[in-house]
């Protein structure tokens, strides 16, 4: 089913899930699979997480785009995961509200 909605003309095929607790720190895993098995170009699957999720929850103006004014939420991964989807699974730090968070364990 997903693969036929990518083929449809027009329609914005949105990242969301209804997981449960389990799930929580697991989402790059969706947007891997939505690549490897569903064909989604990469790049598709990350928009689809960040400005086209931004703009489903009426907060493209605040949210989801790299630019002035929008809140500073990043993740940084080690590699370019326009390329390589799976990068995304190797997350180096995390900015939230423009202050970084780090793991180096």
């Amino acid at each position: 089913m997903f693969k036929r909605a990518l083929q449809t003309p027009g329609l914005k095929v949105v990242f969301g899930t209804d997981a449960v607790a389990g799930a929580h720190g697991r989402n790059a895993e969706e947007l891997v699979c939505r690549v490897q098995a569903g064909g989604q170009r990469p790049i598709d699957a990350i928009t689809s997480a960040t400005s086209l999720g931004a703009a489903a929850l009426h907060m493209g103006d605040q949210i989801g785009s790299i630019a002035p004014g929008f809140q500073a939420d990043l993740v940084a991964v080690p590699g370019d995961a326009t390329k390589d989807i799976t990068t995304l699974r190797h997350v180096a730090f995390v900015m939230k509200g423009g202050k970084v968070y780090r793991n180096d364990k």
